[in-house]
């Protein structure tokens, strides 16, 4: 059986990317404009009015030599006709025009947050709606866990899990906790109980085994929250040392996996031997793309088979090689490899980039057998805030300076401004939901909020120019 017949093949595409609001759109849009108004008073009287004008010209000029009265009245009707066709096209699609809304702005800011002070309503809706749901339990094994199951809002009793509080953790360190109601040291310390007796971290759906995606996550908030390096080495090394190509090949297989114990040993352990491998895992990865000028990107794999490429796993690697540029050293082939992902997501073909096939949300499986029996596989589905990481790729430095160097400023200006606009519509309230679930049900995990809270962050930073 195939790998795709297994589910562990292609990303599933998870519905629509997120499509905001055209401006205008809902109650209260704005009443059309007066060229609006006269065109489409044009096109609903002019064409009829100008069929009628040409009729009635062509009947008085047609010779009566055309077979009789039947024949003048046959030629001047359907040049009537035709005439009045095209003038009414012509005024619809002038009034179009004349009514279409604008999805960015020239300097590449979204349209979305019309609102002074939007960003920092969404960021206290975000801090709120933490304090109200985090979770506070007495194990009688682990002790008190103050933190998040992997979504807001479970039905089931929530209890504190790794992801869920590492990324809880993060955003708390995002957004920096106005009062003590959420304290990181509680939450730092919930992640050292929830680590395994054998050391590491996993997923809820992962059983007793560690994994480096996970385990690497965690690290990587513990090393942001101030856990000092050699608190962390034991788990370091830990990681480093089972996540192997031979121990662990559908982990080496996946970008998603790579990048994030990339990214997360970048924070934990910048100087881990590790590093330097995963980075040219990274780049040994990339595949040409024929369909975009030949460009490298990646798909959802490193090895064959590959998959088609993918937007997500394309900003993944370019963000991933990116830092690891900032913290190993510059790499040849890894900046042009990075430096090639940014120009493939710079030449997306659509005309409007808020609502582009780019930007839809992605979901893909990582099988691996289990330990307790390995006829059998273990499933972790991974959903994918593409939005959210097409931003974060496309703010990096590689991406300014590739957009520069190639006169690209313009394309990566409207790229970047689809992308936050779709970013933004994706919230209600500070939190990002999920659509429809397994179960039919919306989630709201906690790494989409986090994602999507990074993102817009980033976002308003680098567009931030004092004195303008």
């Amino acid at each position: 059986m195939s790998s795709q017949q297994l589910g562990s093949g292609p990303l599933h595409a998870a519905g629509p990317g997120p499509r905001p609001e055209p401006a205008g759109a809902g109650d209260g849009a704005a009443a059309p404009s007066p060229p609006a108004r006269f065109v489409g008073w044009l096109g609903g009287l002019g064409g009829a009015a100008a069929g009628y004008g040409v009729f009635q010209f062509l009947f008085e000029v047609l010779p009566d030599s055309l077979s009789g009265q039947l024949a003048k009245y046959l030629i001047a009707g359907v040049s009537g006709l035709g005439t009045a066709a095209a003038g009414w096209l012509a005024a619809a699609l002038l009034r179009a025009r004349a009514q279409r809304p604008a999805y960015g702005t020239a300097s590449g800011s979204a349209s979305a947050p019309a609102v002074p002070a939007a960003l920092p309503q969404v960021c206290h809706d975000a801090y709120a709606a933490l304090v109200e749901q985090v979770t506070v339990v007495d194990d009688p094994e682990l002790g008190r866990l103050t933190g998040w199951a992997h979504s807001l809002g479970e039905t089931v009793p929530p209890r504190p899990t790794p992801v869920g509080t590492a990324y809880g953790l993060h955003i708390v360190l995002d957004l920096g906790v106005p009062d003590g109601r959420l304290r990181a040291g509680d939450l730092v310390d919930t992640l050292w109980r929830l680590r395994l007796p054998d050391g590491g971290w996993s997923a809820r759906s992962q059983g007793l085994q560690a994994r480096p995606e996970i385990t690497a996550l965690v690290l990587g908030a513990l090393a942001r929250a101030g856990v000092s390096e050699d608190r962390l080495a034991p788990e370091v090394a830990r990681c480093a040392a089972r996540f192997t190509p031979d121990g662990d090949p559908a982990g080496w297989a996946s970008v998603h996996v790579v990048t994030t114990v990339l990214r997360g040993l970048l924070r934990a352990a910048p100087g881990s031997a590790l590093l330097p491998e995963l980075r040219e895992a990274v780049v040994d990865g990339a595949l040409d793309d024929p369909g975009r000028d030949h460009l490298r990107c990646w798909g959802y794999r490193l090895r064959a088979p590959y998959g088609p490429p993918s937007p997500v796993h394309t900003a993944q690697a370019v963000v991933a090689l990116d830092r690891a540029g900032r913290v190993l050293g510059e790499n040849a082939a890894a900046r042009a490899a990075r430096e090639d992902g940014v120009r493939w997501l710079l030449a997306c073909p659509e005309l409007r980039h808020d609502v582009c096939g780019d930007l839809a949300h992605l979901r893909e499986e990582v099988r691996r057998p289990r330990a307790d029996d390995p006829t059998r596989h273990e499933v972790l589905n991974v959903r994918h805030f593409t939005a959210a990481w097409v931003v974060r790729a496309l703010l990096t430095p590689t991406a300014g300076q590739v957009a520069r160097a190639d006169g690209l400023e313009e394309a990566w200006r409207e790229r970047l401004a689809g992308a936050v606009a779709a970013v933004w519509a994706g919230q209600s309230g500070g939190i990002w939901t999920w659509g429809p679930g397994e179960q039919g049900a919306p989630r709201q995990p906690l790494w989409m909020t986090y994602q999507g809270l990074s993102a817009l962050r980033a976002h308003a930073v680098s567009m931030y120019r004092p004195g303008r």
